[in-house]
């Protein structure tokens, strides 16, 4: 493995942490503020929240650090950029939501979010079927994040 490639492992690693440290940050589903909102009927019960970001982030390790050792170095380019993109604006709903509660920005902010990340996925089906596969889980989960996000608009 090239200097460059063993770069591009580190830093997926690197972006899944800072995604996971900054969710475990600013995420507070047992404060009274997020207690009291109304939740969208569909809002799945709190066990599938643990499962689903447990995969989403291992999913999101493997792929990063996979495509760092096997895709076209424009391939990865892209997919690098477009994750740190994806998760920036991620970090940006968890704020936006629990701690200023901008609803409505949050809700915009994890949209987008879902839209960059189909750049994310189609980059690596390139790659390898089974690596754009791997993401098809994260990339509903934040489709139906988003919904709930402007659930919550619509109720609150």
């Amino acid at each position: 493995m090239n200097g460059a490639r063993a770069a591009a492992a580190a830093l997926s690693v690197l972006i899944v942490v800072v995604y996971a440290v900054g969710s475990g940050r600013w995420v507070a589903t047992s404060s009274d503020w997020y207690v009291s909102l109304e939740q969208p009927s569909w809002q799945p019960p709190p066990a599938v929240f643990g499962i689903a970001w447990t995969y989403n982030f291992l999913a999101l390790a493997v792929v990063g650090v996979t495509m760092s050792l096997t895709a076209e170095m424009r391939g990865l380019a892209l997919y690098l950029g477009a994750f740190t993109v994806s998760v920036a604006l991620a970090l940006a709903w968890a704020y936006l939501f629990y701690v200023p509660h901008q609803l409505a920005w949050a809700a915009v902010s994890l949209s987008a979010c879902a839209a960059v990340t189909v750049v994310m996925v189609v980059a690596a089906f390139a790659d390898r079927w089974w690596l754009g596969a791997l993401l098809l889980p994260y990339q509903a989960w934040l489709l139906i994040a988003s919904s709930l996000s402007w659930g919550y608009l619509r109720l609150n």
